[in-house]
Protein backbone atom coordinates (compact mmCIF):
# COMPACT_ATOMS: atom_id res chain seq x y z
CA UNK A 1 0.00 0.00 0.00
CA UNK A 2 1.22 3.37 -1.10
CA UNK A 3 1.54 6.48 1.63
CA UNK A 4 -0.33 9.66 0.94
CA UNK A 5 3.12 11.77 0.32
CA UNK A 6 3.92 8.47 -2.48
CA UNK A 7 0.73 9.09 -3.98
CA UNK A 8 0.61 12.91 -3.86
CA UNK A 9 4.08 12.83 -5.75
CA UNK A 10 3.39 10.81 -8.37
CA UNK A 11 -0.04 12.37 -9.35
CA UNK A 12 1.90 15.79 -8.95
CA UNK A 13 3.92 14.34 -11.57
CA UNK A 14 1.94 12.26 -14.08
CA UNK A 15 1.37 15.39 -16.04
CA UNK A 16 5.29 16.32 -16.71
CA UNK A 17 5.65 12.37 -17.69
CA UNK A 18 2.51 12.57 -19.28
CA UNK A 19 4.31 15.59 -21.52
CA UNK A 20 7.71 13.47 -21.72
CA UNK A 21 6.02 9.61 -22.02
CA UNK A 22 6.97 9.26 -25.87
CA UNK A 23 10.41 10.17 -25.49
CA UNK A 24 10.85 8.35 -22.35
CA UNK A 25 9.38 4.76 -23.55
CA UNK A 26 11.34 5.39 -27.28
CA UNK A 27 14.67 5.87 -24.69
CA UNK A 28 13.55 2.77 -22.27
CA UNK A 29 13.33 0.17 -24.90
CA UNK A 30 17.20 0.78 -26.55
CA UNK A 31 18.32 0.94 -22.99
CA UNK A 32 16.48 -1.52 -21.90
CA UNK A 33 17.85 -4.00 -24.68
CA UNK A 34 21.61 -2.75 -24.38
CA UNK A 35 21.61 -4.00 -20.85
CA UNK A 36 19.42 -6.90 -20.69
CA UNK A 37 19.32 -8.56 -23.95
CA UNK A 38 17.77 -11.92 -22.64
CA UNK A 39 14.03 -10.17 -22.49
CA UNK A 40 14.70 -8.89 -26.32
CA UNK A 41 12.66 -12.35 -27.65
CA UNK A 42 9.39 -11.47 -25.59
CA UNK A 43 8.92 -8.09 -27.19
CA UNK A 44 8.01 -8.10 -31.57
CA UNK A 45 10.28 -5.77 -32.59
CA UNK A 46 8.04 -5.06 -35.68
CA UNK A 47 5.90 -3.52 -33.43
CA UNK A 48 9.18 -2.02 -31.80
CA UNK A 49 10.44 -0.74 -35.18
CA UNK A 50 6.28 0.80 -35.82
CA UNK A 51 6.55 2.45 -32.48
CA UNK A 52 3.56 0.46 -31.37
CA UNK A 53 4.94 -0.79 -28.27
CA UNK A 54 6.56 2.37 -27.02
CA UNK A 55 3.07 4.39 -27.63
CA UNK A 56 1.25 1.14 -25.57
CA UNK A 57 3.69 1.87 -22.87
CA UNK A 58 3.73 5.15 -22.54
CA UNK A 59 -0.07 4.95 -22.07
CA UNK A 60 -0.14 2.84 -19.73
CA UNK A 61 2.47 4.51 -17.84
CA UNK A 62 0.67 7.70 -17.42
CA UNK A 63 -2.84 5.80 -17.16
CA UNK A 64 -1.21 4.35 -14.08
CA UNK A 65 0.04 7.35 -12.94
CA UNK A 66 -2.82 9.57 -13.19
CA UNK A 67 -5.20 6.94 -11.36
CA UNK A 68 -2.50 5.85 -9.05
CA UNK A 69 -5.24 6.46 -6.22
CA UNK A 70 -8.35 5.28 -7.96
CA UNK A 71 -7.12 1.72 -9.63
CA UNK A 72 -9.91 0.57 -10.00
CA UNK A 73 -10.46 2.91 -13.29
CA UNK A 74 -7.52 0.52 -14.81
CA UNK A 75 -9.12 -2.83 -14.26
CA UNK A 76 -10.19 -3.39 -17.93
CA UNK A 77 -6.48 -1.97 -18.90
CA UNK A 78 -4.93 -4.13 -16.26
CA UNK A 79 -6.84 -7.48 -17.44
CA UNK A 80 -5.35 -7.35 -20.99
CA UNK A 81 -1.69 -6.62 -20.09
CA UNK A 82 -2.15 -10.21 -17.58
CA UNK A 83 -3.39 -11.69 -20.10
CA UNK A 84 -0.79 -10.84 -22.87
CA UNK A 85 2.44 -11.24 -20.34
CA UNK A 86 0.93 -14.30 -19.40
CA UNK A 87 0.67 -15.57 -23.65
CA UNK A 88 4.72 -14.83 -23.59
CA UNK A 89 5.29 -16.29 -20.47
CA UNK A 90 6.48 -13.07 -18.50
CA UNK A 91 8.15 -13.98 -15.37
CA UNK A 92 8.69 -12.11 -11.71
CA UNK A 93 12.45 -11.69 -12.52
CA UNK A 94 11.47 -9.48 -15.31
CA UNK A 95 9.74 -7.11 -13.20
CA UNK A 96 12.93 -5.59 -11.56
CA UNK A 97 14.57 -5.03 -15.11
CA UNK A 98 11.66 -3.72 -16.76
CA UNK A 99 11.82 -1.35 -13.41
CA UNK A 100 15.38 -0.21 -13.17
CA UNK A 101 15.23 0.78 -16.47
CA UNK A 102 11.93 2.73 -17.04
CA UNK A 103 13.37 4.66 -13.77
CA UNK A 104 16.55 5.67 -16.10
CA UNK A 105 14.91 6.32 -18.91
CA UNK A 106 12.54 9.23 -17.08
CA UNK A 107 15.87 10.07 -15.44
CA UNK A 108 17.52 10.25 -18.69
CA UNK A 109 14.62 12.51 -20.33
CA UNK A 110 13.11 14.72 -17.63
CA UNK A 111 16.93 15.78 -16.03
CA UNK A 112 16.77 17.96 -13.31
CA UNK A 113 13.28 17.79 -13.28
CA UNK A 114 13.66 14.07 -12.27
CA UNK A 115 14.79 14.64 -8.86
CA UNK A 116 15.90 12.02 -5.93
CA UNK A 117 12.22 12.31 -4.54
CA UNK A 118 10.50 11.86 -7.04
CA UNK A 119 12.32 9.16 -9.04
CA UNK A 120 12.18 7.28 -5.19
CA UNK A 121 8.20 7.68 -5.71
CA UNK A 122 7.31 6.66 -9.15
CA UNK A 123 10.04 3.62 -7.70
CA UNK A 124 7.51 3.00 -4.97
CA UNK A 125 4.56 3.40 -7.53
CA UNK A 126 6.24 0.86 -10.06
CA UNK A 127 6.94 -1.62 -7.42
CA UNK A 128 3.21 -1.72 -6.03
CA UNK A 129 2.16 -2.71 -9.97
CA UNK A 130 4.56 -5.08 -10.36
CA UNK A 131 2.81 -6.76 -7.46
CA UNK A 132 -0.81 -6.25 -8.62
CA UNK A 133 0.65 -8.28 -12.12
CA UNK A 134 2.56 -10.80 -10.71
CA UNK A 135 0.39 -11.83 -8.36
CA UNK A 136 -2.72 -12.42 -10.93
CA UNK A 137 -0.33 -13.79 -12.94
CA UNK A 138 0.52 -16.21 -10.87
CA UNK A 139 -3.16 -17.19 -10.80
CA UNK A 140 -3.39 -17.83 -14.15
CA UNK A 141 0.09 -19.43 -14.71
CA UNK A 142 -1.51 -22.26 -12.08
CA UNK A 143 -5.24 -22.46 -13.32
CA UNK A 144 -3.57 -23.25 -17.00
CA UNK A 145 -1.75 -26.15 -15.04
CA UNK A 146 -4.02 -27.27 -13.36
CA UNK A 147 -6.73 -28.06 -16.30
CA UNK A 148 -6.72 -31.11 -17.77
CA UNK A 149 -4.47 -31.14 -20.76
CA UNK A 150 -3.01 -28.33 -19.39
CA UNK A 151 0.56 -26.87 -18.27
CA UNK A 152 2.59 -23.93 -17.34
CA UNK A 153 5.66 -22.59 -19.29
CA UNK A 154 6.52 -23.65 -22.99
CA UNK A 155 5.44 -26.92 -24.20
CA UNK A 156 7.07 -28.96 -27.12
CA UNK A 157 3.89 -29.37 -29.85
CA UNK A 158 4.46 -31.44 -33.14
CA UNK A 159 2.73 -30.02 -36.52
CA UNK A 160 0.36 -32.78 -38.25
CA UNK A 161 -0.79 -31.09 -40.67
CA UNK A 162 -1.08 -27.83 -42.95
CA UNK A 163 -3.83 -26.67 -44.76
CA UNK A 164 -3.75 -23.58 -47.21
CA UNK A 165 -6.99 -21.51 -46.30
CA UNK A 166 -6.53 -18.47 -49.21
CA UNK A 167 -3.51 -16.95 -51.04
CA UNK A 168 -2.06 -15.66 -47.91
CA UNK A 169 -3.44 -17.33 -45.12
CA UNK A 170 -2.46 -21.62 -43.81
CA UNK A 171 -3.74 -23.26 -41.29
CA UNK A 172 -0.89 -24.96 -38.53
CA UNK A 173 -2.28 -28.05 -36.78
CA UNK A 174 -0.33 -28.57 -33.35
CA UNK A 175 -0.47 -31.79 -31.64
CA UNK A 176 1.60 -32.05 -28.14
CA UNK A 177 4.31 -34.19 -28.43
CA UNK A 178 3.83 -35.78 -24.98
CA UNK A 179 0.09 -36.93 -26.38
CA UNK A 180 -0.90 -35.94 -22.82
CA UNK A 181 -3.97 -33.40 -24.41
CA UNK A 182 -4.90 -30.20 -24.59
CA UNK A 183 -6.98 -28.10 -22.55
CA UNK A 184 -10.53 -26.22 -23.39
CA UNK A 185 -9.72 -23.01 -23.83
CA UNK A 186 -12.14 -20.06 -24.58
CA UNK A 187 -13.08 -19.47 -28.12
CA UNK A 188 -11.49 -16.10 -29.08
CA UNK A 189 -8.13 -16.67 -26.84
CA UNK A 190 -4.53 -16.99 -28.52
CA UNK A 191 -1.31 -18.86 -28.03
CA UNK A 192 2.14 -17.99 -28.31
CA UNK A 193 4.90 -19.95 -30.67
CA UNK A 194 8.05 -19.90 -29.69
CA UNK A 195 10.23 -20.20 -32.76
CA UNK A 196 13.71 -20.22 -33.01
CA UNK A 197 15.16 -18.57 -36.12
CA UNK A 198 18.32 -17.63 -37.38
CA UNK A 199 20.04 -18.26 -34.08
CA UNK A 200 17.26 -16.20 -32.54
CA UNK A 201 14.62 -17.02 -29.92
CA UNK A 202 10.99 -15.24 -31.08
CA UNK A 203 7.71 -15.12 -29.50
CA UNK A 204 4.41 -14.12 -31.38
CA UNK A 205 0.93 -14.51 -30.19
CA UNK A 206 -1.25 -15.88 -32.87
CA UNK A 207 -5.51 -16.57 -32.50
CA UNK A 208 -6.55 -20.32 -31.65
CA UNK A 209 -8.85 -20.90 -34.89
CA UNK A 210 -10.93 -23.49 -34.04
CA UNK A 211 -13.45 -24.24 -31.51
CA UNK A 212 -12.09 -25.64 -28.08
CA UNK A 213 -12.47 -29.65 -27.35
CA UNK A 214 -9.88 -30.77 -30.42
CA UNK A 215 -7.30 -32.70 -30.21
CA UNK A 216 -5.07 -30.56 -31.42
CA UNK A 217 -4.52 -26.59 -31.33
CA UNK A 218 -4.99 -24.61 -34.52
CA UNK A 219 -3.65 -20.76 -35.56
CA UNK A 220 -4.24 -19.44 -38.77
CA UNK A 221 -1.47 -17.21 -39.99
CA UNK A 222 -1.59 -14.99 -42.50
CA UNK A 223 1.97 -14.44 -44.77
CA UNK A 224 3.37 -10.81 -44.13
CA UNK A 225 5.47 -8.74 -46.51
CA UNK A 226 8.93 -9.04 -44.48
CA UNK A 227 7.10 -10.83 -41.22
CA UNK A 228 10.02 -12.91 -39.81
CA UNK A 229 7.52 -15.47 -38.08
CA UNK A 230 5.12 -15.91 -40.65
CA UNK A 231 7.47 -16.48 -43.82
CA UNK A 232 9.37 -18.92 -41.27
CA UNK A 233 5.98 -20.85 -40.72
CA UNK A 234 4.39 -20.53 -44.13
CA UNK A 235 8.09 -21.36 -46.12
CA UNK A 236 10.12 -23.55 -43.53
CA UNK A 237 7.77 -25.24 -40.96
CA UNK A 238 6.85 -28.64 -42.16
CA UNK A 239 4.76 -31.79 -40.90
CA UNK A 240 6.56 -33.37 -38.29
CA UNK A 241 8.01 -30.14 -36.75
CA UNK A 242 8.84 -29.68 -33.59
CA UNK A 243 7.70 -26.34 -32.05
CA UNK A 244 6.61 -24.70 -28.75
CA UNK A 245 4.08 -23.48 -27.44
CA UNK A 246 2.48 -21.21 -24.43
CA UNK A 247 -1.11 -21.79 -22.96
CA UNK A 248 -3.88 -20.32 -24.43
CA UNK A 249 -4.83 -17.10 -23.17
CA UNK A 250 -6.64 -13.55 -23.72
CA UNK A 251 -10.08 -11.84 -22.78
CA UNK A 252 -11.46 -11.62 -26.15
CA UNK A 253 -14.18 -14.64 -25.69
CA UNK A 254 -17.59 -14.83 -25.80
CA UNK A 255 -19.92 -14.00 -23.64
CA UNK A 256 -21.44 -16.95 -21.92
CA UNK A 257 -25.34 -15.58 -23.07
CA UNK A 258 -27.84 -16.02 -25.85
CA UNK A 259 -28.14 -12.31 -27.14
CA UNK A 260 -27.35 -12.25 -31.03
CA UNK A 261 -24.29 -13.06 -31.69
CA UNK A 262 -22.77 -10.33 -34.00
CA UNK A 263 -18.55 -11.03 -35.57
CA UNK A 264 -17.57 -8.64 -38.04
CA UNK A 265 -14.11 -9.22 -39.41
CA UNK A 266 -11.63 -8.08 -42.07
CA UNK A 267 -8.60 -9.84 -43.40
CA UNK A 268 -7.13 -12.33 -40.86
CA UNK A 269 -8.94 -10.84 -38.09
CA UNK A 270 -11.34 -13.76 -39.04
CA UNK A 271 -9.46 -16.53 -37.36
CA UNK A 272 -10.91 -15.94 -33.81
CA UNK A 273 -14.27 -15.01 -35.22
CA UNK A 274 -13.90 -18.93 -36.60
CA UNK A 275 -13.13 -20.10 -33.24
CA UNK A 276 -16.27 -18.42 -31.98
CA UNK A 277 -18.35 -19.58 -35.10
CA UNK A 278 -17.47 -22.79 -34.89
CA UNK A 279 -18.05 -22.91 -31.05
CA UNK A 280 -21.11 -21.37 -31.41
CA UNK A 281 -23.01 -22.90 -34.42
CA UNK A 282 -24.92 -26.04 -32.60
CA UNK A 283 -26.43 -23.37 -29.90
CA UNK A 284 -29.31 -21.95 -31.46
CA UNK A 285 -27.97 -18.64 -31.05
CA UNK A 286 -28.84 -16.00 -33.67
CA UNK A 287 -25.43 -15.71 -35.58
CA UNK A 288 -24.09 -12.74 -38.17
CA UNK A 289 -21.06 -13.87 -39.62
CA UNK A 290 -19.59 -10.14 -41.45
CA UNK A 291 -16.51 -10.13 -43.13
CA UNK A 292 -14.42 -8.13 -45.61
CA UNK A 293 -11.40 -8.80 -48.01
CA UNK A 294 -9.87 -7.26 -51.04
CA UNK A 295 -11.15 -10.41 -52.60
CA UNK A 296 -12.04 -14.54 -52.76
CA UNK A 297 -8.13 -15.30 -53.50
CA UNK A 298 -7.76 -13.44 -49.84
CA UNK A 299 -10.83 -14.81 -48.33
CA UNK A 300 -10.05 -17.12 -46.05
CA UNK A 301 -12.91 -19.90 -44.49
CA UNK A 302 -15.45 -19.13 -46.83
CA UNK A 303 -16.62 -22.48 -47.72
CA UNK A 304 -16.71 -23.72 -43.97
CA UNK A 305 -18.80 -20.84 -43.26
CA UNK A 306 -20.91 -21.24 -46.59
CA UNK A 307 -21.04 -25.08 -45.34
CA UNK A 308 -22.36 -23.48 -41.51
CA UNK A 309 -24.95 -21.36 -43.11
CA UNK A 310 -26.40 -23.91 -45.16
CA UNK A 311 -26.84 -26.36 -42.69
CA UNK A 312 -27.89 -23.78 -39.59
CA UNK A 313 -30.99 -21.76 -40.31
CA UNK A 314 -29.54 -19.64 -37.22
CA UNK A 315 -26.47 -18.74 -38.99
CA UNK A 316 -26.14 -16.30 -41.87
CA UNK A 317 -23.28 -14.44 -43.78
CA UNK A 318 -22.56 -11.27 -45.35
CA UNK A 319 -18.74 -10.96 -47.39
CA UNK A 320 -17.92 -7.52 -48.51
CA UNK A 321 -14.98 -7.19 -51.20
CA UNK A 322 -13.33 -4.26 -51.51
CA UNK A 323 -11.41 -5.24 -54.84
CA UNK A 324 -13.13 -7.99 -56.49
CA UNK A 325 -12.85 -9.70 -59.83
CA UNK A 326 -15.51 -11.07 -62.37
CA UNK A 327 -15.49 -14.62 -60.63
CA UNK A 328 -15.81 -13.40 -57.02
CA UNK A 329 -19.24 -13.59 -55.54
CA UNK A 330 -19.83 -11.56 -52.96
CA UNK A 331 -22.80 -9.42 -51.29
CA UNK A 332 -21.57 -6.14 -50.99
CA UNK A 333 -18.55 -4.25 -53.18
CA UNK A 334 -16.36 -1.56 -51.11
CA UNK A 335 -16.16 -1.13 -47.65
CA UNK A 336 -17.91 -1.54 -44.24
CA UNK A 337 -20.62 0.77 -44.17
CA UNK A 338 -23.32 1.64 -41.62
CA UNK A 339 -26.07 1.21 -43.74
CA UNK A 340 -24.78 -2.54 -43.95
CA UNK A 341 -24.15 -3.16 -40.45
CA UNK A 342 -27.53 -1.58 -39.69
CA UNK A 343 -29.39 -4.46 -41.65
CA UNK A 344 -27.65 -6.75 -40.30
CA UNK A 345 -29.31 -5.40 -36.91
CA UNK A 346 -32.35 -5.81 -38.32
CA UNK A 347 -34.53 -4.27 -35.20
CA UNK A 348 -32.21 -4.72 -32.24
CA UNK A 349 -29.28 -3.27 -30.69
CA UNK A 350 -29.17 -6.12 -27.87
CA UNK A 351 -26.83 -7.93 -29.46
CA UNK A 352 -23.24 -9.15 -28.54
CA UNK A 353 -20.71 -7.77 -31.49
CA UNK A 354 -16.94 -8.44 -31.72
CA UNK A 355 -14.18 -7.25 -34.48
CA UNK A 356 -11.07 -7.28 -35.45
CA UNK A 357 -9.33 -6.54 -38.67
CA UNK A 358 -6.70 -3.84 -39.83
CA UNK A 359 -6.72 -0.80 -37.57
CA UNK A 360 -8.97 1.37 -40.32
CA UNK A 361 -11.32 -1.23 -40.71
CA UNK A 362 -11.80 -1.20 -36.88
CA UNK A 363 -11.59 2.60 -36.56
CA UNK A 364 -14.67 2.32 -39.30
CA UNK A 365 -16.59 -0.28 -37.57
CA UNK A 366 -16.14 1.43 -34.02
CA UNK A 367 -17.43 4.59 -35.51
CA UNK A 368 -20.42 2.70 -36.66
CA UNK A 369 -21.05 0.56 -33.75
CA UNK A 370 -21.22 4.01 -31.56
CA UNK A 371 -23.47 5.75 -33.73
CA UNK A 372 -26.06 2.81 -34.13
CA UNK A 373 -26.00 2.69 -30.30
CA UNK A 374 -25.30 -0.78 -29.32
CA UNK A 375 -24.26 -1.34 -25.51
CA UNK A 376 -20.57 -0.22 -25.47
CA UNK A 377 -20.60 -3.30 -22.84
CA UNK A 378 -21.76 -5.93 -25.21
CA UNK A 379 -18.80 -4.54 -27.73
CA UNK A 380 -15.83 -6.32 -28.06
CA UNK A 381 -12.51 -5.68 -29.69
CA UNK A 382 -8.68 -6.53 -29.88
CA UNK A 383 -5.66 -5.75 -31.59
CA UNK A 384 -3.33 -8.16 -32.65
CA UNK A 385 -0.36 -7.03 -30.81
CA UNK A 386 -0.30 -3.47 -28.95
CA UNK A 387 -3.12 -1.91 -27.81
CA UNK A 388 -3.84 1.10 -29.88
CA UNK A 389 -6.29 4.02 -29.73
CA UNK A 390 -9.61 3.79 -31.77
CA UNK A 391 -11.45 6.91 -32.67
CA UNK A 392 -15.26 7.26 -32.34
Amino acid sequence: MLDQATIDIVKATAPAVKENSDAITAHFYPLMFEQYPEVIPYFNQTNQGKGLQPKALARAVVAYGENIDALGNLDGAVTKIIQKHCSLGVLPEHYPIVGTCLLQAIKAIMGDAATEEIIDAWGKAYHQLAEILMTAEEAIYANNEQKLGGWRGERDFTLVKRVQESDVITSFYFEPTDAQGVPTFKAGQYTTVVLNINGHSVRRNYSLSDAPGTPYLRISVKRELNGLVSNYLHDTLKVGSTVTLLPPCGEFTLRDNQKPLVLVTGGVGITPAISMLNASEKSNRDIRFIHAALNSKVHAFKEHVDSIVHNNTSVSSLYIYSDPSDQCVYDERGFITEDILQKQLADTKDVELYFLGPKPFMNAVYKIVNKLGIPKDQVHYEFFGPDEELIA
